[in-house]
């Protein structure tokens, strides 16, 4: 079979899954290759916009803390894209029916004034770029079964996302401590996971510059008014239905999301 054709039914499998349930690992099939996974990735946001007439609302970074890492045996960050039918709001609900195997994550979130394009890109260049800064929490899923992933099979299946929920919005400013924020994130009462804001790269905004040179690079730059959810804090917890998930980041704020029958946006 020819790569494009290979890579064309990959990323139609990976469609299908959302309704049909998982499918088996395939970084065996693509010889563990990144790029392909990107072009699956590229094939499957393009039919979700052609065909379906979804919108971008930004991106996200994912595994960006050394501990997700190592929960899934890779040793680099990835992206994806985030839809804006994706968004839950805060304090909403999120229908277990519409997720195959989702875990949760909390992150921080920074929201751009304007495009995001310039190749020569420094971190003061993106610091002017960010208009506000928020707690998030990422509701991530995977496509494939019993999340046996690799690099190229999360990458290829949109970098496992799910969906999203944004807190209150802050004005951001660069006096905002963002390594030293400490996070806890609850399930119920029960305290699931914890971190700070160092864990995400060293710099939650190291791992924006990174996603921001990256874009640039494959063409697809962050546009005024897009969002990007910058990695994890502390490790991601399998939900459970009828559980409420309240994550608090230090000086940031704080995000909720409860899991249950209804979907809510």
């Amino acid at each position: 079979m020819k790569e494009v054709e290979l890579e064309g039914l990959i990323a139609s499998r990976l469609r299908d899954a959302y309704t049909s349930g998982p499918i088996a690992p395939f970084a065996s099939s693509v010889n563990g290759d990144i790029d392909a996974a990107y072009r699956i990735q590229q094939r499957n946001t393009d039919h979700a916009m052609q065909v379906h007439g979804r919108r971008i609302a930004g991106r996200k970074i994912g595994l960006t803390s050394t501990v997700v890492q190592k929960q899934l045996g890779v040793d680099q960050p990835d992206y994806g894209v985030l839809f804006d039918d994706m968004a839950i709001v805060n304090t909403g609900i999120v229908g277990m029916s519409s997720l195959l195997q989702p875990k949760i994550e909390a992150e921080i979130a920074f929201g751009f004034r304007v495009d995001v394009d310039d190749p020569s890109l420094e971190m003061s260049d993106l610091f002017e770029r960010i208009e506000w800064v928020a707690p998030a929490l990422e509701i991530v899923d995977s496509r494939i079964a019993n999340w046996n992933i690799g690099i190229v099979e999360t990458i290829a299946d949109n970098a496992s996302s799910g969906r999203f929920v944004i807190g209150r919005k802050l004005p951001f400013t660069p006096e905002i401590d963002l390594v030293n924020c400490q996070m806890r994130m609850q399930e119920n009462r029960q305290v699931v996971s914890t971190g700070s804001g160092a864990a995400c790269l060293g710099h939650p905004l190291n791992a924006a510059l990174w996603l921001a040179k990256k874009l640039i690079e494959v063409g697809h730059p962050i546009k005024a008014g897009e969002l990007v959810l910058s990695g994890a804090l502390g490790p991601m917890v399998k939900v459970k239905h009828d559980s409420t998930y309240h994550a608090a980041i230090e000086g940031i704020g704080e995000v909720v999301v409860r899991f249950g029958a209804e979907s809510g946006s």
